[in-house]
């Protein structure tokens, strides 16, 4: 039981961590139909902000991280605005390709300027725990499912009852309906990005701690955290939290429970296996919307 409890408690922290990158996939699909393949080089420049301003101009940490999810989310509103805002009006496939483009020069560029060794991340944390009976809680897990409970409870309050959470939310339904009666769609877009940059600092600031640290690898993560969004559902908030939970959760206790016979490293194919089954049942997610097509 003690086993099942430590790995239950780490596949939820790190469920909570894919939960975030999973969000800022489906905000931005949401809003544009877009699926951002840079949200994995999003998420290694939030890691590598946090530890540039926390070691190396000697921040306070908590000024550090919010430098750093400052800077992202303007930076992934400036690439909106200069890049993707061009090339409105071809094919989404278009779009998907520079997303891919700008991943593969994010992965470049990181090792380039700092090195491919890992970093410091300058958290407070380090890999100190707190011991429940014979359970390990490291603090970085608990900060880290504390703080995405309240990143995505202050989103869905935003999305609920704000007024660019309504405007999100009529651009995701119909996008030239919500033109036409005077939402700024172009603002939704730029916000969707901003949102999406801050959620990867935060996820990256996580995703580094204890036992991680900053190093070019981190953005492999997106690719882990994909079937998340499938599972939830694509245009789903709720299922992007749900779904990164689930396949956190998965992902560490097949690790620790999967027969040998299946391979030593079918906690890495386990949430693709689930995520194919669920399609089975659910073709377009746990939470996702239907398309309606009149004949």
């Amino acid at each position: 039981m003690t086993q099942f409890l430590q790995l239950f408690f780490q596949g939820f922290a790190l469920g909570c961590i894919y939960a975030l990158v999973a969000l800022g996939f489906t905000v931005i699909y949401r809003a544009s139909q877009v699926i951002n393949f840079a949200q994995g080089g999003m998420l290694l420049i939030g890691a590598y902000l946090v530890s540039v301003f926390a070691t190396g101009t000697r921040l306070p940490f908590g000024v550090a991280v919010a430098l750093a999810v400052l800077l992202l989310a303007a930076g992934a509103v400036s690439f909106q605005m200069i890049v993707l805002r061009r090339v409105i009006g071809q094919p989404v496939f278009v779009l998907v390709m520079i997303t891919i483009g700008a991943s593969i020069v994010i992965d470049a560029a990181i090792p380039a300027i700092f090195g491919g060794n890992p970093r410091l991340l300058g958290d407070p944390w380090g890999s100190s725990a707190l011991h429940v009976g014979g359970v390990t809680l490291n603090w970085v897990r608990i900060w880290a499912v504390i703080v995405t409970a309240l990143i995505l409870a202050g989103f869905f309050v935003f999305d609920r009852f704000s007024r660019y959470g309504l405007a999100m939310r009529a651009t995701a339904a119909d996008e030239e309906a919500a033109a036409a009666v005077g939402v700024p769609v172009r603002r939704v877009y730029a916000l969707s990005w901003a949102i999406a940059g801050a959620v990867a600092a935060a996820g990256g600031l996580f995703l580094a701690g204890f036992p991680n640290s900053p190093n070019p690898s981190l953005g492999d993560v997106a690719l882990r955290a994909f079937p998340a969004i499938i599972l939830g559902g694509l245009d789903s908030p709720l299922g992007a939290v749900v779904g990164g939970i689930v396949i956190g959760v998965v992902e560490v206790l097949t690790s620790g429970y999967a027969p040998s016979w299946l391979g030593a490293n079918f906690s890495d194919i386990a949430p693709y296996v689930l995520m194919i089954l669920v399609l089975f049942v659910r073709p377009y997610g746990l939470f996702g919307t239907r398309p309606v097509e009149r004949l």
